[in-house]
């Protein structure tokens, strides 16, 4: 609990006020990756394997922006580093330690970028959503991965709408924000890799499955390349009788 409140105390400076109030939820993501390192080993490494992959092959190599970067556990940022003259890293906060760890590594091509990519403002102000708009903004754009986001925006947004509003989220807010993050990174003129876990299942000691859902509420995915499973909670960790296991998948 110490070093958590070390990395919360020494982040909110850093962060702009308007997501201070996330923190936490990447402190927690921090401290479950440190006890799970051994569990999330192979699902960390596939996913730089579908970046790699897709970034294979291209002609140019200018820049790339990567959605979702967060902790950096399973993108291949000495790669992308050394591959491109200019890599953005988005995400609604960056750590202190993740902030610490780049600055050592003196990679002076990196830039961070603090943004909401939920689209949420967007639908709650009325608009259609256009959650990757300022992707126009930025320069010569090569390639944009979105990195173990997509299934998060439901839950971001369902957490901000219960902190802001009365009454309970309309049935189809996520889905429609789900799809405008998938339609936005089909129509981008270059080459897109997305990763995103797509369900998760509950199951106990003797592999009978309890509980399931799906996390794309009815979003389908195109030009799927790989899938393979992710125990985001190993038994022991919220349960000694479950675990909790999803299933990933990467299109490119």
């Amino acid at each position: 609990m110490i070093a958590e409140a070390l990395l919360y105390a020494a982040t909110v400076p850093v962060t702009l006020k308007a997501h201070r109030r996330f923190i936490r939820y990447s402190v927690n993501l921090w401290s479950r990756a440190g006890r799970c390192s051994r569990q999330w080993a192979e699902h960390e490494e596939r996913s730089k394997d579908a970046i790699r992959s897709a970034m294979t092959g291209l002609r140019q190599r200018r820049t790339a922006v990567i959605l979702g970067s967060g902790l950096l556990r399973d993108v291949p940022i000495e790669e992308l580093a050394q591959t491109f003259d200019t890599v953005v890293l988005v995400d609604l906060v960056h750590l202190a330690s993740t902030r610490l760890w780049l600055r050592r590594k003196g990679y002076k091509n990196v830039r961070l970028i603090e943004r909401d990519l939920s689209g949420y403002d967007d639908l709650a102000a009325g608009r259609q959503p256009e959650p990757l708009a300022f992707l126009r903004t930025v320069p010569y754009v090569d390639f944009v991965v979105s990195a173990n986001l997509l299934s998060q925006i439901g839950r971001g947004v369902k957490r901000r709408f219960e902190a802001e509003q009365e009454g309970a989220l309309p049935a189809d807010t996520v889905a429609q924000l789900i799809q405008a993050h998938r339609s936005a990174l089909e129509a981008a003129p270059c080459k897109t890799c997305l990763i995103t876990d797509v369900s998760y299942a509950v199951i106990d000691r003797t592999g009978k499955v309890h509980e399931e859902a799906d996390l794309l509420h009815g979003v389908s995915l195109r030009s799927v390349q790989a899938d393979w499973t992710w125990p985001v909670a190993p038994i022991g960790e919220e349960s000694a009788d479950y675990q909790i296991v999803h299933k990933v998948v990467a299109a490119y």
